[in-house]
């Protein structure tokens, strides 16, 4: 479900970004998907060990 957030938030800022919307808003879609990105890294290395 994470992977799903991230790549619907990934999606949105790419077309946010060459559309030039939402200035600010964008980056912070990104900085939200950055984040899920790395939680999932930890939390899926930890499940892993």
């Amino acid at each position: 479900m994470l992977w799903t957030i991230f790549v619907i938030i990934l999606v949105l800022w790419l077309l946010g970004f060459s559309m030039h919307l939402g200035g600010s808003l964008i980056h912070l879609l990104l900085v939200i998907a950055v984040i899920i990105l790395v939680f999932n890294l930890i939390v899926g290395r930890r499940s892993s060990l």
